[in-house]
C-alpha cells in the first residue's frame, strides 16, 4: 500500500541526496527521516539508496524517484478535482506572465474574477518566456499569458487579443546620427520603418529568452545587420526609461503604452520618444493564455479564461 508521506520524504532525499539537508528541509531529524526511508526498503524488499560518500540512488532509487514525482502529481490532481466537485469556493490560482504584461493584463481581469470568486488564492509568478513555458510544463503555474507560439510541449493556446510591437526612437539618437535631417527621417521612419536605416544606431534590448527580443532579433537577421546593442536588461520598463532620456532604440508592445502612466502622444511631444509601427508579420502577434493539456484544470483556471476573453 502506497504511504504519499514515505514517498514525500523519500523523493526530497533522493533531490538532495543528502539526509542532513533533506531532513532540515523537511523539518524533521535525520533519524525520522532515515526511518522513513527504512521503511520504504523493507515494504519494497530493496535497496534504494548506496550508502555511500556521496549518498547514490540505486537502480532501483532511480526507478522510484520517477515514479514518486509521477504519483505524487497524480495525487494532487485528484485531490483539486474532487475540492472543484464538492464545491467552487475555495482553491488557488497561479498565472505566469511578465511583470508588464501583469500591469496591463491583470489590471483588467483580477478585479472582476476576484469579485466573482473571492475565495480563490491567486499567486502570480513573473519571468521571461522562457521561464514561463518552463514553469508551465513542469505544473509550477496552472497557465500562463504570452504571445504566440508558445513554445512548449503538450500546451493548448486560447487566444484573448491581438498584439503589435513598436520601435521606440527618440529625436536625440536621430539627432546624433543625422545631424539636420530630424524631420525627414521621421517622415521616412512614419511611412515605413526599414531597420537598415538605423543600423549605425544605439540599441536598448531586453534579454534573450525575451519573445519581444526574440522577435527583434529575428527582424535584424532579415535586416543583415547586427544592431549596436549598448545594454541588455530583463526589465522592458528599464529600457523605455532609458529610451525616453535618449540613450537608444527599442522595442515596445503597444499594449503596455495603454498602461503607461504617459499616453502615446505625450510620450512622443513631451519626451522626444516616438513609436512607429513595423512592416513586419512578427511584430503583429496573438496575446494567448496556455495551460497544460496533459494536467487537470480546475474550475479556477476555467473561469479565469472565460473571464479573461470577456474582458480583454
Amino acid at each position: 500500500m502506497i504511504n504519499f508521506l514515505n514517498l514525500e520524504y523519500f523523493l526530497v532525499a533522493a533531490e538532495e541526496l543528502n539526509f542532513t539537508r533533506a531532513a532540515k528541509k523537511l523539518f524533521i531529524s535525520q533519524q525520522s527521516l532515515s526511518n522513513h526511508i527504512a521503511n520504504m526498503e523493507k515494504e519494497f524488499d530493496i535497496e534504494l539508496f548506496n550508502r555511500t560518500t556521496p549518498l547514490t540512488l540505486t537502480y532501483a532509487g532511480q526507478s522510484l524517484r520517477d515514479r514518486a514525482r509521477q504519483l505524487l502529481d497524480l495525487r494532487d490532481e485528484t485531490y483539486r478535482e474532487l475540492a472543484d466537485i464538492k464545491d467552487f469556493s475555495i482553491g488557488q490560482l497561479t498565472i505566469g506572465l511578465s511583470h508588464t504584461r501583469g500591469r496591463v493584463i491583470l489590471s483588467e481581469i483580477l478585479p472582476v474574477y476576484k469579485e466573482r470568486f473571492p475565495h480563490i488564492d491567486l499567486k502570480l509568478a513573473e519571468g521571461n518566456s522562457s521561464e514561463l513555458a518552463n514553469d508551465l510544463i513542469h505544473g509550477d503555474v496552472d497557465l500562463i499569458i504570452d504571445l504566440l507560439p508558445i513554445r512548449a510541449e503538450n500546451i493548448e493556446t486560447v487566444p484573448i487579443c491581438e498584439e503589435e510591437i513598436l520601435l521606440a526612437v527618440p529625436d536625440h539618437v536621430l539627432e546624433r546620427a543625422f545631424p539636420g535631417r530630424l524631420e525627414e527621417i521621421r517622415s521616412q521612419l512614419s511611412a515605413h520603418v526599414d531597420l537598415k536605416l538605423l543600423k549605425d544606431c544605439p540599441f536598448l534590448m531586453i534579454n534573450k529568452g525575451n519573445r519581444v527580443r526574440t522577435i527583434a532579433d529575428e527582424m535584424f537577421e532579415e535586416a543583415e545587420f547586427s544592431p549596436d546593442i549598448i545594454l541588455e536588461t530583463e526589465n522592458i520598463e528599464t529600457v523605455l526609461a532609458l529610451a525616453i532620456k535618449g540613450m537608444g532604440i527599442t522595442f515596445y508592445p503597444r499594449m503596455f503604452i495603454s498602461g503607461h502612466s504617459d499616453s502615446q502622444d505625450k510620450i512622443s511631444n513631451r519626451l522626444g520618444l516616438n513609436f512607429y509601427s513595423l512592416d513586419h508579420a512578427k511584430a503583429h502577434g496573438t496575446l494567448a493564455i496556455g495551460y497544460h493539456k496533459g494536467h487537470y484544470m480546475s474550475q479556477a483556471t476555467k473561469e479565469f479564461i472565460r473571464i479573461a476573453r470577456k474582458t480583454i
